[in-house]
């Protein structure tokens, strides 16, 4: 890595003082033009454009802490949240790892007693959208969020920090290669065809308990409803282990008690299968659903300029970076240069890259009938073991 600061001597001894000084004052200047440009650009409000990263670190060090909600396992922002700490002395970071569902509950629970959370964040993107959709969220525009693709920002309150792969996971050591099937049809014709070896032994999503699972089957739905319709049926017929958590389906896929996890979140499969070699991992050929960990800032927030640095770290090239190290997780951002896989994975797909855009369609089976009519048509299908 060069080393910038020592290459910036030779320039400083060979200006002399009043040089020195013009130049400091010509380059002062320069970033205030850049500001102002970029208020009017982008119609913030001024005083929210001169609020400089060292001014909103001050004031954030006030607050002291910076209190995170998030459907995110704690070791995989381990290393965000030390970094984080290291770059902002005096800024704590307080972070709730929990399931989607048990986060959705207990947040808008405690609206009510004035909120504690100052950041929300997790992979269930429906109810994300609906708790801003709900007045839950405040608006937060910065150079950061200017810089995400269309997608993945909605009404500048809630913003899309990664896109994961959703994926079926197979056992390697008790599924043959030319069983694993590759596609949502052939594992529903090897279900068809060769039943007995998978009774009882398939798992996926609770989605009457997983936020995130009644996201990923409920958009099953929309990209193709003939197809999952007649795979619940046959799921219903063998027998499966829903569950309301990716972990546990990991380990009874890892384990032999299932030969395949449907529909799981890829992230957390391509971390366990990169050092578990009984886990395969499968990116479906005919479409793959791409979703995205949806972050916004509580309206109720109690150190709101803490929750801004944490939202504009997460979003900006050094914390994509970090993020994306983990397998699975990609950058939103297309100016991460170490997030090569990001493009990688786009060209491996193909036509099949099939991203759920972060926007009001999300609510769409939210509705309290169309929830009930979709679970209600799931447990009709499905009957899970005990």
């Amino acid at each position: 890595m060069t080393d910038h600061t020592d290459s910036k001597k030779p320039l400083r001894k060979a200006l002399g003082g009043k040089e020195r000084h013009s130049v400091f004052r010509r380059q002062h200047s320069f970033r205030v033009i850049i500001v102002l440009v970029w208020a009017l650009l982008f119609g913030l409000p001024l005083a929210l454009a001169q609020t400089a990263p060292d001014q909103r670190y001050s004031a954030a060090r006030k607050e002291g802490v910076v209190v995170i909600y998030a459907a995110t396992d704690e070791s995989l922002a381990r290393e965000l949240i030390q970094d984080f700490m290291q770059l902002y002395p005096g800024v704590r970071v307080e972070y709730h790892d929990m399931s989607s569902g048990v986060l959705y509950t207990r947040f808008v629970a405690e609206t009510d007693r004035g909120g504690v959370a100052d950041v929300v964040w997790s992979s269930a993107m429906d109810l994300q959208v609906k708790l801003v959709n709900d007045g839950h969220a405040q608006a937060h525009r910065s150079p950061e969020t200017a810089a995400l693709p269309d997608w993945a920002v909605w009404k500048d309150e809630a913003f899309g920090t990664s896109f994961e792969p959703v994926v079926f996971v197979y056992n390697r050591r008790l599924l043959s290669e030319d069983e694993v099937p590759s596609s949502h049809a052939e594992l529903l014709r090897l279900l068809a065809r060769a039943p007995e070896p998978f009774r009882g032994r398939l798992t996926t999503y609770d989605p009457a308990r997983s936020g995130v699972g009644y996201l990923l089957h409920s958009q099953d739905v929309l990209a193709n409803p003939v197809v999952f319709w007649r795979l619940a049926e046959g799921f219903g017929r063998i027998g499966v282990q829903t569950m309301p958590a990716t972990s546990d389906m990991l380990d009874h896929v890892a384990s032999g008690k299932a030969l395949i996890g449907y529909n799981m979140l890829g992230s957390y499969a391509m971390i366990r299968a990169a050092s578990d070699p009984n886990l395969g991992v499968v990116l479906p050929r005919d479409y793959t659903l791409v979703m995205s960990r949806v972050a916004f800032i509580a309206r109720q927030a109690r150190h709101p300029n803490a929750a801004r640095l944490w939202l504009d770290y997460l979003l900006s090239p050094r914390g994509q970076g970090l993020l994306s190290k983990n397998p699975g997780f990609y950058s939103v951002r297309t100016d991460v240069p170490a997030d090569e896989a990001a493009e990688e994975l786009r060209q491996r797909l193909g036509g099949a890259f099939r991203p759920i855009a972060i926007g009001a369609g999300l609510l769409t089976y939210l509705d309290q009938l169309k929830r009930r009519d979709f679970l209600r048509q799931w447990n009709d299908s499905v009957a899970p073991l005990p």
